[in-house]
């Protein structure tokens, strides 16, 4: 493998200007400030990458839940070129082109029941921020135009944007930016380990008990207030909360008895990630929108979307009417070319059937941990899991912020990444290492990462 030139074209030290002009996501700068080297991963192939100096890790939270066929494919890169040599933009505002018509039409075929049409966008954060608008224009075309407000569940995060991040449920991601938009309340999640101690036990009690909670704050709200409910298939922040048994069958009946439409935010979800194209259907349940990207395109190009049932289309059909929000790049032909590449990729090499028949021994692999002391819950399905830590497995105490400080950020974050494997030590909740490594993995990988996991949370242990 070739080494990465030591200088920006500029000819400066890379470390430097990495230092000086990126401003990262979500990140600390103070250690970089402080002399430390900004990481930088610079090739992928398959489920490994490798950083500025050679070293190889596995990836498992592939990239941030999205590289599912895994890193390298040349063949999506082949199709942007293409696409890029053909056309190589155009908006999706009053014209099409055969790109986006394709990939829509391919889309609309796999999601379940009669959501059949797909507005593009070019991120979750975009999708869920369209399916709020798109919900309370839907609304005032029908004659309700009081309905606007949002249900969502208690940690879930939905995106960075200002009505995304208000219907986030995660108050240390949004203080700095209030007031956010009004209208949006928080109901309990499905976290079954945290469950009321009278329903631990009873798992379709708890999942009655938890979709009740959404009648309820829809009723306290006023039915003729609230425009939709998002809730995510399996609930990623917190550390991978699946539905309870039941849980979905009763959040559809709540949300038809009041008229609220019920969106599923797949935005980690869906694309083999927990099995189906869209997860939705390993629940049995049909939304009334589907919110999706990353998986969409493996990350090789943005992209996301909203599928819409043909019952909120309709009343944009009648006139002159339209719908009157959209994006410069949403649907982008370079992009959308991608996409299809992609869903090739998982045609081709049965990545559907390749998680569900994998699932439940990277589970079982996983659950090996639950020997060490300091772990609490291994959670998940499909190739999505978290791994809570606890203080004491009896009485499932958690940590304090401070002691979740100390042992995320200043030991397991840092050790795990020593020990060669990159995923998330979260800490938005109880403290929870979350795993999502690309589809393409398989036994051999799972027992690597167990391997892994296991050396850096037996020293945690030690250290409590």
């Amino acid at each position: 493998m070739s080494s990465l030139p030591a200088t920006t074209p500029r000819g400066t030290e890379r470390s430097a200007a990495a230092r000086d002009h990126l401003w990262m996501h979500f990140t600390r700068h103070a250690p970089y400030e402080r002399g430390e080297e900004v990481p930088m991963i610079v090739r992928g192939e398959g489920a490994r990458i490798w950083d500025q100096h050679g070293r190889e890790y596995i990836d498992g939270l592939a990239g941030l839940f999205t590289v599912q066929v895994g890193h390298g494919r040349t063949e999506l890169a082949e199709a942007a070129a293409r696409q890029a040599s053909t056309l190589g933009f155009f908006p999706l505002w009053s014209y099409a082109h055969p790109a986006a018509v394709d990939l829509a039409e391919r889309l609309a075929h796999e999601a379940p029941g009669d959501l059949d049409r797909v507005f593009f966008t070019t991120s979750g954060s975009e999708a869920v921020e369209t399916a709020w608008k798109l919900a309370k224009a839907y609304f005032k075309r029908v004659g309700k135009p009081g309905k606007h407000k949002v249900v969502s569940r208690s940690i879930a995060y939905h995106g960075t944007t200002h009505g995304a991040l208000s219907i986030t449920g995660i108050p240390g991601v949004k203080a700095e930016f209030e007031p956010l938009v009004p209208g949006t309340f928080r109901v309990p999640n499905t976290n079954s380990y945290r469950a009321p101690e009278h329903l631990r036990d009873d798992a379709k009690a708890f999942g009655r008990w938890a979709a009740d909670r959404v009648g309820e704050a829809i009723e306290f709200e006023g039915p003729d207030t609230v425009a939709a409910v998002f809730v995510e298939p399996v609930q990623n922040a917190g550390g991978c909360f699946p539905p309870p048994p039941g849980y979905f069958e009763r959040l559809r009946e709540i949300c038809d008895e009041h008229d609220v439409l019920l969106v599923s935010d797949e935005t980690i979800c869906a694309f083999g990630r927990i099995g189906e194209l869209f997860a939705c259907k390993d629940f049995d349940y049909v939304p009334d929108m589907i919110t999706c990207a990353k998986g969409l395109t493996s990350g090789y190009s943005p992209l996301g979307a909203v599928i819409a049932s043909d019952r909120i289309f309709e009343p944009f059909r009648r006139d002159e009417d339209s719908f009157a929000h959209g994006y410069t790049f949403g649907g982008h032909p370079v992009s959308a070319a991608v996409a299809m590449a992609n869903l090739d990729i998982f045609e081709r090499e049965g990545l559907v059937q390749h998680v569900h028949e994998n699932a439940p021994l990277f589970r079982s692999t996983l659950e090996k941990l639950l020997d060490l002391p300091i772990v609490g819950d291994v959670r998940g399905a499909g190739f999505f899991y978290g791994i809570e830590l606890v203080k004491d497995r009896q009485t499932r105490e958690t940590f304090d912020d401070a002691e979740a400080e100390r042992l995320l950020r200043g030991f397991i974050s840092p050790s795990l990444w020593e020990a060669g494997l990159y995923c998330r030590a979260d800490d938005r909740g109880d403290p929870v290492i979350q795993l999502a490594p690309p589809l393409i993995i398989g036994p051999s990988d799972f027992d690597e990462i167990e391997r892994r996991l296991r050396s850096v949370l037996d020293e945690a242990g030690k250290r409590l």
